[in-house]
C-alpha cells in the first residue's frame, strides 16, 4: 500500500489495470472504487483523487484503451508489403479484444453516464472504432498498390466489416461465452484471402 502524502506513479496505468484485473477475475458487478484501489495497492481516495467518479474513471479507462488500438492501427501502414496481410489484420483485430475486454465493454455499456463521456469523447475527436477503420483501410489500400490484395477488393467495406464484427462480438461476449478470437481471426482470413 502507498503511504499518504507519497506520489503514485502513473497513477492512471496503475489503476486502469488494477481494474481491468478485478474485472476479468470477479466480473463487472464487482467493480468499485474500493476494489480497483484495493487491487492496485493504493489509497482508497486516489481514484477520485484523479477521476470525478467511477463513471469517468470506466469511460477513460476505455477511451484509453482505445487509443491504443487506434495508435497500433495507424502504424499498419508501416507493415504493407511485409508479413502477409490476414495476419497483420487479425493482429489489429485482436488487440481490440486485448486491449478492451468485452467485460470491460459490457460495465461500460451498462453505466448510462460512462456510455454519455465515451460517445461525447469519441464526437470530439478522440481516437475509437472510426480511427481503427480508417487505418484498416488505408492499408488495405496501401496493399492493393502492391499487389498482395486483390483489386476486387473493397478496402473501406472489409474495414468495416472487421470492426464492425469485432465491436459486435465485444458487445456480445462475456465469461462463460465462446471466446471471440477465433471467429474473429476467420472472418480477416475469409475477407482478404477470400
Amino acid at each position: 500500500m502507498s503511504p499518504r502524502g507519497v506520489a503514485t506513479p502513473d497513477v492512471r496505468e496503475r489503476l486502469f489495470a488494477a481494474a481491468e484485473r478485478v474485472v476479468e477475475k470477479d466480473g463487472p458487478g464487482a467493480l468499485t472504487s474500493r476494489a480497483i484501489t484495493t487491487e492496485a495497492g493504493c489509497s482508497k481516495g486516489l481514484l477520485h483523487a484523479h477521476f470525478a467518479g467511477l463513471d469517468e474513471f470506466v469511460a477513460e479507462l476505455c477511451l484509453d484503451r482505445f487509443a491504443r488500438v487506434a495508435a497500433k492501427a495507424q502504424a499498419l501502414s508501416q507493415l504493407a508489403g511485409q508479413g502477409t496481410v490476414a495476419r497483420n489484420l487479425t493482429t489489429i483485430a485482436l488487440a481490440l479484444f486485448d486491449s478492451v475486454s468485452p467485460a470491460l465493454s459490457g460495465l461500460a455499456m451498462s453505466r448510462t453516464t460512462t456510455t454519455l463521456r465515451i460517445r461525447e469523447a469519441l464526437e470530439g475527436g478522440a481516437p475509437g472504432f472510426t480511427a481503427i477503420q480508417e487505418a484498416i483501410t488505408a492499408y488495405l489500400t496501401a496493399e492493393q498498390r502492391l499487389g498482395r490484395v486483390a483489386g476486387t477488393v473493397d478496402p473501406g467495406t472489409v474495414a468495416l466489416a472487421i470492426v464492425g464484427t469485432a465491436h459486435h462480438l465485444l458487445m456480445t461476449s462475456w465469461p462463460g461465452t465462446p471466446d471471440p478470437r477465433p471467429p474473429m481471426t476467420r472472418l480477416v482470413a475469409t475477407l482478404v484471402d477470400g
